[in-house]
């Protein structure tokens, strides 16, 4: 079965998106522009996303009028989906988008328990561990310990950026939701390696010194498989693949091992880098990530084709299956 989304419903659920992406009324600068940049930056066409952030910044629609396009109870459930993935992308939920996510929830006619299990699974993926479980029930690979070579580290940041290029090309919201919280793992390993124990606030503050959105790069993921087609697609495999969604896989795979690298060189070198080095630096290494993309692009696109959307969650609570070959 595939979910086919017609253009006002694809306009109502990016809509949603930008709604939740500011319903906690406390977005920083830097994530505000990050979002604006986004809207800006996406294509064209029947749909104006710029347009649409100017009109959910400024006039602030209902939850109501957000959703009377989507009358149909799957796409009801994956507004609601991508409701909850973008509300979570930076924390717990604070009580203002608790109470937006109710009032859409209302809107969209979602009962309870519907919406709990939606929740349930956000928070799993949102708010997964840092560290591997004890047991597992796959290979799972060694921490990299501080004598090993960095080769082995600069070649698990190259896994977590192939695996986040991968997800950027699943159909499942599920899949654009785990890139946050890989990233996060992936920053975490690499600080303990080098004698660091991070937490997430932390590793939060860090990507903030850096400029980068959580929000935006789940908004980011969410338009551009809504605007390629892919985002609702359930069966079928990757299927046709637009430029929209290989853009935003090869963004995906940049934004990862830019961060990979620039905590490697902070933890390496002390954490003695300012923001304004952070960001400078941070956009240095992005473009790197851009030139690689097309090297790696092969291994994305097989990568993506091994991943079973049903073990997700246990990706994202585990380690990437190798740090030596994805």
């Amino acid at each position: 079965m595939t979910l086919e989304i017609a253009r006002p419903e694809q306009n109502a659920l990016l809509t949603i998106a930008l709604m939740a992406a500011f319903a906690d009324g406390g977005k920083s600068d830097l994530e505000r522009a990050e979002v604006k940049r986004i809207a800006e930056s996406l294509p064209t066409g029947d749909i104006n996303p710029a347009a649409l952030y100017q009109r959910v910044l400024l006039r602030r629609p209902t939850a109501v009028e957000a959703a009377a396009p989507l009358t149909t109870p799957a796409l009801c459930q994956l507004a609601y989906e991508i409701a909850v993935g973008v509300c979570e992308a930076d924390d717990r939920l604070n009580p203002a988008e608790t109470a937006f996510l109710a009032e859409l929830r209302q809107a969209l006619g979602i009962d309870p328990p519907a919406a709990d299990a939606i929740q349930e699974q956000a928070d799993a993926v949102a708010l997964a561990p840092l560290t591997a479980p004890a047991v597992a029930t796959g290979p799972v690979p060694p921490v990299l310990s501080a004598r090993q070579p960095d080769a082995d580290l600069d070649r698990m940041i190259l896994n977590y950026s192939i695996l986040n290029g991968a997800l950027e090309l699943l159909p499942e919201s599920l899949a654009t939701m785990a890139i946050v919280p890989l990233q996060m793992k992936m920053v975490y390993r690499v600080g303990k390696h080098h004698g660091y124990e991070l937490d997430r606030r932390h590793i939060t503050e860090l990507l903030g010194a850096a400029g980068v959105g959580l929000t935006s790069q789940v908004v980011e993921g969410f338009a551009r498989k809504l605007l390629g087609g892919l985002l609702g697609k359930v069966t079928g495999g990757l299927g046709r693949r637009t430029g929209n969604q290989l853009a935003s896989s090869a963004m995906s795979f940049a934004s990862t091992y830019a961060l990979g690298q620039l905590a490697q060189r902070y933890y390496a070198g002390g954490r003695q880098l300012s923001a304004l080095q952070l960001r400078d630096l941070f956009t240095s290494l992005a473009g790197q990530g851009q030139s690689l993309h097309d090297r790696y692009a092969g291994e994305i696109q097989q990568r993506a084709r091994s991943l079973n959307p049903a073990q997700l969650l246990s990706l994202v609570r585990g380690q990437p299956q190798s740090d030596v070959a994805p």
